[in-house]
């Protein structure tokens, strides 16, 4: 069972990722993000919204290693504690940060507790 949760933790930050990777606009329009005066926003998102995701689910894949899983989730742990700073100091917008911050939070639980 911990191994399909596993699988199904890679494949939904690959998906989260490819979203990113692949439509760098509709992520910065779905996380509310402007592009302005310059694509590099836009570059932005293809590197550290969407490659750095795609590439950490396909690696977890292919090694299939508990301890790359761990690591996963503690990637995940560090979104969202940067996403719970952000809803005390910034006010981001109710509940869509709420939410962002529970499957960050979930997935780092998960990931960290089962395979480490």
């Amino acid at each position: 069972m911990i191994d399909i949760l596993n699988i199904l933790a890679a494949l939904l930050t690959i998906a989260f990722g490819a979203f990113g990777f692949l439509a760098p606009r509709f992520t910065a329009d779905a996380l509310d993000l402007e592009p302005r005066g310059s694509t590099m926003g836009l570059s932005e998102m293809r590197a550290s919204v969407g490659g750095l995701f795609v590439m950490l689910g396909l690696t977890c894949l292919w090694i299939g290693a508990p301890m790359a899983y761990a690591m996963m989730g503690i990637a995940y742990a560090g979104a969202a504690a940067g996403r719970g700073l952000s809803l005390v100091l910034d006010g981001p917008p109710m509940p869509k940060a709420l939410i962002y911050f529970g499957i960050e939070a979930a997935l780092a639980a998960w990931l960290i507790l089962a395979n480490l």
